[in-house]
Protein backbone atom coordinates (compact mmCIF):
# COMPACT_ATOMS: atom_id res chain seq x y z
CA UNK A 1 0.00 0.00 0.00
CA UNK A 2 2.75 2.23 1.14
CA UNK A 3 4.82 1.61 -2.37
CA UNK A 4 1.21 2.37 -4.13
CA UNK A 5 0.91 6.10 -2.58
CA UNK A 6 4.58 6.76 -3.33
CA UNK A 7 4.07 5.66 -6.96
CA UNK A 8 0.67 8.52 -6.74
CA UNK A 9 2.99 10.75 -5.20
CA UNK A 10 5.39 10.71 -7.89
CA UNK A 11 2.99 10.49 -10.98
CA UNK A 12 1.40 13.96 -9.23
CA UNK A 13 4.99 16.07 -9.00
CA UNK A 14 5.33 14.94 -12.59
CA UNK A 15 2.21 16.21 -13.31
CA UNK A 16 2.48 19.25 -11.97
CA UNK A 17 5.98 19.70 -13.22
CA UNK A 18 4.93 19.29 -17.10
CA UNK A 19 1.50 21.44 -16.19
CA UNK A 20 4.62 24.32 -15.25
CA UNK A 21 6.66 23.72 -17.97
CA UNK A 22 3.50 23.87 -20.19
CA UNK A 23 2.41 27.30 -18.77
CA UNK A 24 6.17 28.14 -19.50
CA UNK A 25 6.16 27.11 -22.80
CA UNK A 26 2.68 28.87 -23.64
CA UNK A 27 4.18 32.26 -22.42
CA UNK A 28 6.90 31.82 -24.68
CA UNK A 29 4.55 31.11 -27.96
CA UNK A 30 2.57 34.12 -27.06
CA UNK A 31 0.08 33.24 -24.56
CA UNK A 32 -0.42 36.62 -22.70
CA UNK A 33 -1.75 37.93 -19.45
CA UNK A 34 -0.87 40.12 -16.97
CA UNK A 35 2.62 42.07 -17.27
CA UNK A 36 3.07 40.12 -20.91
CA UNK A 37 1.73 41.82 -24.21
CA UNK A 38 2.10 39.44 -27.41
CA UNK A 39 1.88 41.25 -30.54
CA UNK A 40 1.28 40.09 -34.02
CA UNK A 41 2.84 42.46 -37.01
CA UNK A 42 4.34 42.54 -40.57
CA UNK A 43 8.11 41.56 -40.51
CA UNK A 44 10.49 44.71 -39.80
CA UNK A 45 7.56 46.55 -39.28
CA UNK A 46 8.37 48.62 -35.99
CA UNK A 47 11.42 50.35 -34.73
CA UNK A 48 12.49 47.80 -32.06
CA UNK A 49 13.80 50.90 -29.98
CA UNK A 50 10.23 51.52 -29.31
CA UNK A 51 9.41 48.28 -28.04
CA UNK A 52 11.80 48.40 -25.46
CA UNK A 53 10.43 52.11 -24.95
CA UNK A 54 7.46 50.92 -24.05
CA UNK A 55 8.69 47.78 -21.68
CA UNK A 56 10.91 50.58 -19.88
CA UNK A 57 7.64 52.93 -19.14
CA UNK A 58 4.74 50.47 -18.56
CA UNK A 59 7.10 47.61 -17.29
CA UNK A 60 4.83 45.10 -19.76
CA UNK A 61 7.33 42.36 -21.56
CA UNK A 62 6.29 42.45 -25.31
CA UNK A 63 6.69 39.31 -26.80
CA UNK A 64 6.60 40.25 -30.34
CA UNK A 65 6.26 37.54 -33.56
CA UNK A 66 5.66 38.56 -37.29
CA UNK A 67 4.03 37.24 -40.25
CA UNK A 68 4.51 37.78 -44.18
CA UNK A 69 0.77 38.05 -45.43
CA UNK A 70 -2.83 38.64 -44.38
CA UNK A 71 -4.42 35.41 -45.06
CA UNK A 72 -1.50 33.71 -42.90
CA UNK A 73 -2.43 35.73 -40.19
CA UNK A 74 -5.67 35.26 -40.73
CA UNK A 75 -5.17 31.72 -40.31
CA UNK A 76 -3.48 31.55 -37.43
CA UNK A 77 -5.90 34.20 -35.31
CA UNK A 78 -9.00 32.29 -36.58
CA UNK A 79 -7.29 28.93 -35.08
CA UNK A 80 -6.59 30.20 -32.04
CA UNK A 81 -3.80 28.34 -30.61
CA UNK A 82 -2.13 31.40 -29.94
CA UNK A 83 -2.97 34.28 -28.10
CA UNK A 84 -2.29 37.68 -29.69
CA UNK A 85 -2.99 40.75 -27.91
CA UNK A 86 -2.29 43.38 -30.43
CA UNK A 87 -2.66 42.20 -34.38
CA UNK A 88 -1.79 44.70 -37.13
CA UNK A 89 -3.80 43.46 -40.33
CA UNK A 90 -4.72 45.69 -43.21
CA UNK A 91 -8.14 47.07 -44.63
CA UNK A 92 -10.19 44.28 -46.22
CA UNK A 93 -8.45 41.69 -43.48
CA UNK A 94 -10.24 43.98 -40.54
CA UNK A 95 -13.33 43.47 -42.35
CA UNK A 96 -12.91 39.74 -42.43
CA UNK A 97 -11.81 39.91 -39.05
CA UNK A 98 -15.57 42.22 -38.01
CA UNK A 99 -17.44 39.62 -39.92
CA UNK A 100 -16.08 36.81 -38.28
CA UNK A 101 -16.17 38.30 -34.75
CA UNK A 102 -12.86 38.12 -34.20
CA UNK A 103 -12.07 40.95 -33.16
CA UNK A 104 -12.99 43.08 -29.71
CA UNK A 105 -14.41 47.07 -29.90
CA UNK A 106 -11.94 49.29 -28.78
CA UNK A 107 -12.27 51.26 -25.93
CA UNK A 108 -11.70 55.21 -26.79
CA UNK A 109 -11.77 56.43 -23.60
CA UNK A 110 -8.37 54.56 -23.03
CA UNK A 111 -6.98 55.88 -26.41
CA UNK A 112 -6.91 59.55 -26.14
CA UNK A 113 -3.99 60.08 -28.85
CA UNK A 114 -6.85 58.83 -31.29
CA UNK A 115 -6.71 62.44 -31.33
CA UNK A 116 -3.91 62.88 -33.26
CA UNK A 117 -4.93 61.01 -36.59
CA UNK A 118 -5.84 62.58 -39.49
CA UNK A 119 -9.88 62.91 -39.99
CA UNK A 120 -9.36 61.09 -43.54
CA UNK A 121 -8.27 58.31 -42.36
CA UNK A 122 -11.04 57.38 -39.91
CA UNK A 123 -14.32 55.61 -39.88
CA UNK A 124 -13.35 54.14 -43.49
CA UNK A 125 -15.24 51.88 -45.22
CA UNK A 126 -13.62 48.49 -43.77
CA UNK A 127 -14.72 49.85 -39.99
CA UNK A 128 -17.11 52.87 -39.68
CA UNK A 129 -16.61 54.49 -36.64
CA UNK A 130 -13.17 53.07 -35.82
CA UNK A 131 -15.54 50.55 -33.32
CA UNK A 132 -12.46 47.95 -33.78
CA UNK A 133 -9.17 49.37 -35.23
CA UNK A 134 -7.27 52.36 -34.89
CA UNK A 135 -4.71 53.56 -38.06
CA UNK A 136 -0.94 52.15 -37.80
CA UNK A 137 0.87 53.45 -41.89
CA UNK A 138 -0.73 53.74 -44.82
CA UNK A 139 0.58 53.84 -48.17
CA UNK A 140 0.44 52.95 -52.22
CA UNK A 141 1.31 50.47 -54.78
CA UNK A 142 3.35 52.00 -57.50
CA UNK A 143 6.30 51.34 -59.97
CA UNK A 144 10.18 51.92 -58.46
CA UNK A 145 12.41 52.11 -61.70
CA UNK A 146 15.95 52.66 -62.58
CA UNK A 147 15.92 56.09 -64.86
CA UNK A 148 19.66 54.82 -66.15
CA UNK A 149 18.47 51.31 -66.50
CA UNK A 150 14.97 51.91 -68.56
CA UNK A 151 15.94 54.14 -71.58
CA UNK A 152 13.93 57.05 -70.73
CA UNK A 153 10.64 54.83 -70.36
CA UNK A 154 7.67 56.88 -68.47
CA UNK A 155 6.55 54.97 -65.71
CA UNK A 156 3.52 57.29 -65.52
CA UNK A 157 1.25 54.46 -66.87
CA UNK A 158 0.68 51.27 -65.79
CA UNK A 159 0.68 49.97 -69.61
CA UNK A 160 4.56 51.18 -69.64
CA UNK A 161 5.42 47.47 -67.74
CA UNK A 162 4.83 45.90 -71.36
CA UNK A 163 7.33 47.30 -73.22
CA UNK A 164 9.14 44.90 -74.76
CA UNK A 165 12.44 46.74 -73.61
CA UNK A 166 12.33 45.28 -70.14
CA UNK A 167 12.34 41.76 -71.14
CA UNK A 168 13.21 39.72 -67.95
CA UNK A 169 13.82 42.93 -66.31
CA UNK A 170 10.69 43.22 -63.80
CA UNK A 171 10.28 42.07 -60.64
CA UNK A 172 6.33 41.49 -59.01
CA UNK A 173 5.33 41.38 -55.61
CA UNK A 174 4.29 37.83 -54.36
CA UNK A 175 0.92 39.31 -53.52
CA UNK A 176 -2.42 38.41 -56.10
CA UNK A 177 -4.44 41.44 -54.63
CA UNK A 178 -1.38 43.64 -55.84
CA UNK A 179 -0.75 41.75 -59.12
CA UNK A 180 -4.52 41.63 -60.61
CA UNK A 181 -5.42 45.15 -58.97
CA UNK A 182 -2.28 46.24 -61.12
CA UNK A 183 -3.46 44.55 -64.13
CA UNK A 184 -7.15 45.13 -63.49
CA UNK A 185 -6.30 49.12 -63.41
CA UNK A 186 -4.22 48.72 -66.65
CA UNK A 187 -7.45 47.90 -68.40
CA UNK A 188 -9.26 50.77 -66.51
CA UNK A 189 -11.28 48.40 -64.48
CA UNK A 190 -11.76 48.72 -60.33
CA UNK A 191 -9.21 46.69 -58.27
CA UNK A 192 -12.29 45.43 -56.46
CA UNK A 193 -13.65 44.27 -59.84
CA UNK A 194 -15.49 41.00 -59.83
CA UNK A 195 -17.03 40.70 -63.38
CA UNK A 196 -15.40 37.44 -64.40
CA UNK A 197 -15.03 38.67 -68.38
CA UNK A 198 -12.70 41.47 -66.75
CA UNK A 199 -10.78 39.10 -64.53
CA UNK A 200 -9.82 36.97 -67.53
CA UNK A 201 -9.07 39.74 -69.66
CA UNK A 202 -6.82 40.66 -66.92
CA UNK A 203 -5.14 37.44 -66.54
CA UNK A 204 -4.71 37.28 -70.46
CA UNK A 205 -2.73 40.35 -70.22
CA UNK A 206 -1.23 39.66 -66.99
CA UNK A 207 0.27 36.77 -69.31
CA UNK A 208 1.29 38.92 -71.74
CA UNK A 209 3.75 40.53 -69.34
CA UNK A 210 5.48 36.89 -68.49
CA UNK A 211 8.46 37.92 -70.64
CA UNK A 212 9.27 41.07 -69.26
CA UNK A 213 8.81 39.57 -65.49
CA UNK A 214 12.05 38.31 -64.28
CA UNK A 215 10.71 36.89 -60.78
CA UNK A 216 7.42 37.23 -58.64
CA UNK A 217 9.36 37.68 -54.84
CA UNK A 218 8.71 38.67 -51.06
CA UNK A 219 10.83 40.43 -48.96
CA UNK A 220 14.04 39.58 -50.93
CA UNK A 221 12.04 42.06 -53.54
CA UNK A 222 14.24 45.43 -51.24
CA UNK A 223 17.84 43.77 -51.74
CA UNK A 224 17.12 42.58 -54.92
CA UNK A 225 16.20 46.19 -56.48
CA UNK A 226 18.50 47.95 -54.54
CA UNK A 227 21.20 45.69 -55.88
CA UNK A 228 19.93 46.48 -59.35
CA UNK A 229 18.97 42.78 -59.98
CA UNK A 230 16.40 44.44 -61.85
CA UNK A 231 15.24 47.70 -63.37
CA UNK A 232 11.83 47.79 -62.38
CA UNK A 233 9.47 46.58 -59.52
CA UNK A 234 5.37 46.76 -58.45
CA UNK A 235 6.08 47.68 -54.83
CA UNK A 236 4.11 49.01 -51.43
CA UNK A 237 5.20 52.53 -50.99
CA UNK A 238 7.12 51.95 -48.03
CA UNK A 239 9.30 49.26 -49.63
CA UNK A 240 10.09 51.74 -52.50
CA UNK A 241 11.02 54.28 -49.58
CA UNK A 242 13.13 52.04 -47.83
CA UNK A 243 14.98 50.82 -51.27
CA UNK A 244 15.19 54.30 -52.36
CA UNK A 245 17.58 54.63 -49.03
CA UNK A 246 19.92 52.29 -50.05
CA UNK A 247 19.82 53.40 -53.67
CA UNK A 248 19.14 56.78 -54.60
CA UNK A 249 19.14 56.25 -58.78
CA UNK A 250 15.58 54.58 -57.86
CA UNK A 251 12.33 56.91 -58.45
CA UNK A 252 8.45 55.78 -57.55
CA UNK A 253 5.62 57.03 -59.03
CA UNK A 254 1.71 55.73 -58.61
CA UNK A 255 0.47 55.53 -62.25
CA UNK A 256 -2.25 57.59 -63.59
CA UNK A 257 -4.84 55.04 -63.82
CA UNK A 258 -4.85 54.43 -59.90
CA UNK A 259 -3.87 51.65 -58.02
CA UNK A 260 -4.65 50.52 -54.16
CA UNK A 261 -4.64 53.30 -51.31
CA UNK A 262 -4.26 50.63 -48.52
CA UNK A 263 -4.13 50.83 -44.45
CA UNK A 264 -2.60 48.96 -42.01
CA UNK A 265 -4.39 49.23 -38.92
CA UNK A 266 -3.97 47.92 -35.03
CA UNK A 267 -6.61 45.75 -33.35
CA UNK A 268 -7.74 43.57 -30.39
CA UNK A 269 -8.23 40.23 -31.26
CA UNK A 270 -11.60 38.55 -29.08
CA UNK A 271 -8.92 36.32 -27.33
CA UNK A 272 -6.67 38.52 -26.07
CA UNK A 273 -5.20 38.31 -22.86
CA UNK A 274 -4.24 41.67 -21.72
CA UNK A 275 -6.73 43.31 -22.75
CA UNK A 276 -5.83 46.75 -20.39
CA UNK A 277 -1.96 46.20 -21.93
CA UNK A 278 -3.37 46.37 -25.14
CA UNK A 279 -4.87 49.78 -25.00
CA UNK A 280 -1.88 50.91 -23.74
CA UNK A 281 0.56 49.77 -26.44
CA UNK A 282 -1.96 51.17 -29.05
CA UNK A 283 -1.85 54.62 -27.36
CA UNK A 284 1.40 54.48 -27.05
CA UNK A 285 2.34 54.38 -30.63
CA UNK A 286 -0.01 56.71 -31.53
CA UNK A 287 2.11 59.36 -29.00
CA UNK A 288 3.21 61.80 -32.08
CA UNK A 289 7.16 61.53 -31.01
CA UNK A 290 7.11 57.50 -31.23
CA UNK A 291 4.58 57.80 -34.87
CA UNK A 292 7.68 60.02 -36.25
CA UNK A 293 9.96 57.50 -34.71
CA UNK A 294 8.95 54.43 -36.49
CA UNK A 295 8.02 56.34 -39.24
CA UNK A 296 11.65 57.13 -39.85
CA UNK A 297 12.56 53.54 -39.26
CA UNK A 298 9.69 51.48 -41.09
CA UNK A 299 9.64 54.09 -44.24
CA UNK A 300 5.93 54.14 -44.76
CA UNK A 301 3.31 56.76 -44.22
CA UNK A 302 2.23 58.22 -41.01
CA UNK A 303 -1.57 59.33 -40.27
CA UNK A 304 -0.35 60.96 -37.45
CA UNK A 305 -1.00 64.79 -38.19
CA UNK A 306 0.95 66.10 -35.04
CA UNK A 307 3.46 62.92 -35.58
CA UNK A 308 4.25 63.87 -39.19
CA UNK A 309 4.74 67.70 -38.73
CA UNK A 310 7.46 65.96 -36.13
CA UNK A 311 9.02 64.41 -39.45
CA UNK A 312 12.08 66.18 -41.75
CA UNK A 313 10.84 68.03 -44.49
CA UNK A 314 12.56 65.80 -46.84
CA UNK A 315 10.33 62.66 -45.51
CA UNK A 316 6.66 64.73 -45.38
CA UNK A 317 7.01 66.74 -48.49
CA UNK A 318 7.31 64.18 -50.89
CA UNK A 319 4.74 63.87 -52.60
CA UNK A 320 5.71 60.35 -53.67
CA UNK A 321 4.58 58.62 -50.33
CA UNK A 322 2.22 62.21 -49.38
CA UNK A 323 0.42 62.46 -52.44
CA UNK A 324 -1.76 65.32 -53.29
CA UNK A 325 -5.88 64.65 -53.11
CA UNK A 326 -6.00 64.70 -56.87
CA UNK A 327 -3.98 61.58 -56.69
CA UNK A 328 -5.53 59.77 -53.65
CA UNK A 329 -8.77 60.80 -54.52
CA UNK A 330 -8.50 58.02 -57.55
CA UNK A 331 -6.84 55.34 -55.29
CA UNK A 332 -8.83 52.70 -54.22
CA UNK A 333 -9.21 50.64 -51.02
CA UNK A 334 -9.19 47.04 -51.07
CA UNK A 335 -12.45 45.45 -50.80
CA UNK A 336 -13.17 42.44 -49.03
CA UNK A 337 -14.52 40.33 -51.48
CA UNK A 338 -15.34 37.49 -49.34
CA UNK A 339 -13.63 33.54 -49.65
CA UNK A 340 -15.36 32.54 -52.98
CA UNK A 341 -13.86 36.29 -54.68
CA UNK A 342 -10.56 35.87 -53.21
CA UNK A 343 -10.06 32.28 -53.97
CA UNK A 344 -10.62 32.72 -57.36
CA UNK A 345 -8.51 35.98 -57.37
CA UNK A 346 -5.66 33.61 -55.98
CA UNK A 347 -6.64 31.00 -58.54
CA UNK A 348 -6.29 33.20 -61.58
CA UNK A 349 -2.72 34.44 -59.75
CA UNK A 350 -1.72 31.22 -59.70
CA UNK A 351 -2.40 29.91 -63.28
CA UNK A 352 -0.18 33.25 -63.99
CA UNK A 353 2.80 32.21 -61.79
CA UNK A 354 2.42 28.48 -63.25
CA UNK A 355 2.24 30.35 -67.34
CA UNK A 356 5.43 32.54 -66.19
CA UNK A 357 7.71 29.04 -65.19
Amino acid sequence: MKQLVNTFLAILIVAFGLMFLASRLNSAQGYSGGNTLTIYNWGDYVDPDLLKQFQEETGITVIYQTFDSNEAMLTKVEQGGTIFDVVIPSDYAIAKMREENLLLPLDHSKLPNLANIDSKFMNLSFDPGNKYSVPYFWGTVGIIFNPEMTKGIDFSSWNSLWDKRLKNNIFLVDGAREVMGMALNSLHYSVNDTKEEHLQEALAKLNKLSPNVKAIVGDEVKMLLANEEAAVGIVWSGDASEIMDDNDKLDFVVPEEGSNKWFDNMVIPRTAGNVEGAHKFINFMLRPDVAAQNTEYVGYSTPNVPGLKLLPEDISGDERFYPPAELTDRLEVYDNLGKRILAHYNELFLMFKMNKK
